[in-house]
């Protein structure tokens, strides 16, 4: 378990190596923000708040990617496609 700092607020956050990439998430108070592996479907079915950022690679790029979809709960705490991933997360916290 790692902690990642933003403007003030410390998250949770798991790296999880695979062999040819590496599965990441940063969790806040109300949900969390994830990467490509994971399921926006999944987190419907379980009413889990996630959004989903592609392409990165470590957190730094998490946090400055484009979040690609949100779950229903996440969309409820105004989570949206098309904000960053910092953004995101502040909405999660």
């Amino acid at each position: 378990m790692d902690t990642v700092t933003i403007d003030g607020r410390s998250f949770d956050a798991v790296s999880f190596p695979t062999a040819h990439s590496v599965v990441l998430m940063i969790r806040g108070g109300k949900g969390f923000l994830g990467c490509g592996y994971l399921s926006v479907a999944t987190a419907d079915k379980t009413g889990d708040a996630v959004a989903i950022v592609s392409g990165v690679k470590n957190y730094d790029d998490m946090l400055k990617a484009e979040v690609k979809a949100v779950s229903a709960a996440a969309a409820a705490l105004g989570v949206a496609a098309g904000m960053s991933g910092k953004e995101a997360l502040a909405k999660l916290a």
